[in-house]
Formats: structure tokens, sequence, C-alpha cells
């Protein structure tokens, strides 16, 4: 790069002011060489000419120097305003300002390249934040959100999100917990959306970026978890005692009926052979009871296959109509789009809706107040991840909180004559298939089956 002392207006000024401090220094030596200015001539207008030129010069000066910082002010904006377009042109009567015009494009190039590849490498940290299963969120200490991707969006339920105190409008303690955690803090927080009841685990870890302090939490959405858990204890308990009943009744049974062929057919023996013939028959109900339960523990392994959603649910309503003809019960149907295709076992799902059918027919056909019509709707859609849900609501009585808490659980009914087993039944295969199946709280009774 060429010297700036080598251009023609530095060079300029240098030699006016060496031939002003010359002419300066030689006015003073006359003056100081006469005690008056009638000898040796008068030297003020030599003077005044020095005089006004020194002022005109540092006058000049200092609008070159301002024409400089104006062009580095203008490419400053520029960048911070995103301008690309700006540009100096590298001509002109003066080398200093070809040298100057030619460094501010070069310094501009350099900081568009830094601010481009700086956006591009957040762009990535983006894109690879919202490809994670993790919610993840990053705050201040005031509570401010510097950073979330879209799973943690999902898990809260909802769209923006720039201050803890918004999640007051999901659940104040769930606003308190994440407002008050600290690093470190391993946490549970427990919320209920339009969904369900979500169960997140929370872990915090901090940070210092720019004499900051940041929060990092990261949100695991653990119903699952919680789901499986679950579930693989009832198993285990089913087939416990399952395996011990049947131990403990199936040679009750047996000596039964050989008691049975032993005693005579005399009238004498009438009572003892009906009093046999009860422990017999309770023994194989009982029999027939347990093997029924048996069926929670081996569901089978599911054959998935593609099928069209509308086709399978227009079966299943044609096929409850069939088993319920006198319920006088409209079913309405709702499939978003026409064409929705769903990968499972049909035959296994196809057991999860007809035990809910079967469950919305019974609770309507319950109810005391027979006013309204009976109305079982099936609503079928996918969301923005291409998760697919079918919900199956009823105008029927609501199911009470404290009852809702423990329909799934294995043997527990409110029927005269229930199970207890369908809707665990029910949740097993949604299980095993991938999916899951929930009661939406509040409103209407609505079981959602969804298929992840």
């Amino acid at each position: 790069m060429k010297d700036l002392r080598q251009s023609y207006p530095f060079r300029l000024t240098v030699c006016v002011l060496t031939a002003l401090a010359a002419g300066a220094l030689w006015t003073l030596t006359v003056l100081d060489a006469v005690h008056g200015f009638h000898r040796a001539g008068n030297p003020l207008p030599a003077a005044l000419l020095f005089t006004l030129l020194l002022p005109l010069t540092l006058v000049w000066q200092h609008r070159h120097y301002r024409r400089h910082t104006r062009r580095v002010l203008f490419l400053l904006d520029a960048i911070e305003n995103n301008d690309n377009t700006l540009h100096f042109a590298e001509g002109g009567d003066y080398d200093d300002d070809r040298l100057v015009n030619r460094a501010l494009n070069r310094v501009a190039h350099i900081l568009y390249n830094v601010k481009a590849e700086t956006a591009q490498r957040e762009k990535y940290y983006e894109l690879i934040l919202d490809c994670i299963g993790t919610g993840v969120l990053v705050l201040n200490d005031n509570g401010a959100v510097y950073q979330k991707n879209g799973e943690a969006l999902r898990l809260l339920g909802l769209d923006i999100l720039t201050h803890v105190s918004q999640l007051n409008r999901v659940d104040a303690r769930l606003a308190r917990t994440i407002a008050s955690c600290r690093p470190g803090d391993r946490l549970q927080a427990a919320f209920s959306n339009e969904r369900a009841t979500v169960n997140l685990s929370v872990r915090v870890s901090d940070i210092t970026v720019h004499n900051e302090h940041l929060r990092i939490l990261a949100l695991n959405d653990i119903n699952s978890e919680l789901d499986e858990k679950e579930i693989d204890s009832w198993v285990r308990l089913t087939r416990v005692l399952t395996h011990e009943i049947m131990n403990a009744v199936t040679p009750i049974t047996s000596l039964s009926d050989t008691l049975l062929a032993l005693v005579p057919e005399a009238a004498t023996h009438e009572e003892l052979r009906n009093g046999l013939q009860t422990i017999s028959n309770t023994g194989k109900g009982l029999l027939a009871f347990v093997e029924s339960y048996r069926r929670f523990t081996r569901i089978p392994t599911p054959e998935p296959s593609l099928f069209y959603v509308k086709d399978f649910i227009e079966r299943m309503v044609e096929l409850a109509r069939h088993q319920y003809p006198d319920a006088g019960i409209r079913f309405e149907t709702d499939i978003t789009p026409d064409d929705l295709i769903l990968h499972a076992d049909e035959n296994l799902i196809a057991q999860v809706v007809t035990n809910l059918l079967k469950n919305a027919v019974q609770a309507i056909t319950s109810r005391t107040d027979s006013r309204d019509e009976g109305r079982i709707g099936i609503r079928a859609y996918c969301d923005e991840a291409e998760t697919l849900f079918i919900e199956i609501s009823n105008n029927g009585p609501a199911i009470p909180p404290d009852i809702a808490e423990h329909i799934f659980i294995p043997f527990f009914t409110t029927k005269e004559k229930g199970s207890g087993i369908g809707l665990s039944i029910s949740r097993q295969i949604m299980r095993v298939s991938g999916g899951s199946l929930t009661l939406l709280p509040g409103g209407e009774t609505t079981f959602v089956m969804q298929f992840d």
C-alpha cells in the first residue's frame, strides 16, 4: 500500500507550513535586529500575509480531515443497515483520495463477509436447535428469553415467548418454577393444556456471555416415560396375579369335577351335588375371568401397513351403528385431508377405536337427561410436525376429575359389569404402536389417539 506521506496534499501542507514557519522566523529576526519599523524597512505586510495563510491552511487541513471522517461514518452506517451497495470511487485527482477510498472498500468487504458469516453461523446453530428433541430456553437473570427452539415452544404450547412472565398464560406454577430455577437444578414441572397433562423434566446450566449471566434450560417431556413405567408395573403385577390365581383355582375346579363324578345321583346327595356344581362353575368362571385379564399382558406385535383413515373411520362408524341400532346416536366425522394416510396395524387400531366408540355409546345411553340428541364426533388430522391425531368425543356425562385420574389403570371401572381393562388395553396397543392415548381435560369427553 502506498504511504500516505507520499500523497500530494500531504506534501503541499508540509511545504506551506514550512514556508510559514520560515517567514515567521524571518519576521521575528528582523524585528529583533532593529528597534523600530522605520529601520531596515517595514516587515508588517509580510507578517500579515503569513498570519493569514496559517489559519487558512489549518482550515483546509480540517476540511480534508472531515471529508475522510464522513466517508468512514457512511461506511459504518451502511454496514449497520446491511447496505452492501456502498462503494467509494477509487479514481480521483489526488493520490490520498484514491488510497483512502481503496482502503475503505477493502474494510467494507471484510466487514460484510464477517457479518454474513456470523449470520450464517447463527442460522446454522438455530437449525441444529430446531432439529433436536429437547426444548432449549436461554434466559437472563431478569427473565428475558434470549434464545428458544421450536421444541420448547411446542412443549409449552406457545407460539411466541420473549419473557418468562408469558408462561403465566400456560400455568402460574410453571412460570414461577422456570423463573426461580438456578444453575445445577434438576426439576420436574407439570401443567395441563388443551391436550392433556404435561410432565416436564427441567435441567439448568449457565454461561456468561459479554459479561452477562445467562441460564440454559433443557426441557424434556417425560409423559411417555412415566406412562411406560406405569404400564410395565401393571403388566408385571397382572402376570403374577393371574399366574397365582390360575394355579390356585385350577386344582379346585378339577377336584370338584372329580367329586361330582363320584357322588351318586340319589336325592339324598342332591345338596352335595349342587354345592360341588357351584364350586365347579364358579371356578371355571373365575378362570375365564382371569384369562380375559391376561390379554392385557399379551398384546401382539404390531404389523403396520398404510391405510386411508377416512375409509377406516367409515367402517368403524358403520360397525358401531349395527352394534347399537337402538341407541339413536348421530355420528359426525371430520377427516382432514380426505386422503389422510396412517401407517399402523389396522386390526389393533380397530380394537382401540371400537372400544372408545363402545364407551361413548354407553356414556350417552346412561344419561338421565335425554333431551339432547346423542352425538359422537370423530376427527382426524395432522399437525405441522406431521403427527396424526384421531379424536373421539361424545356429549354424554363428563368424567369427573377424580375418576379421570384412574381410568387407564388396569381393573379400575365404575360400571357394574365392567372388567376395567378396555382402556388399559387400548393404551397398551397405542404404546406398542408408537403412539399414545389420552383424555382431554374439561369440556366434552374426548379421547385423543396420537401417532408420532
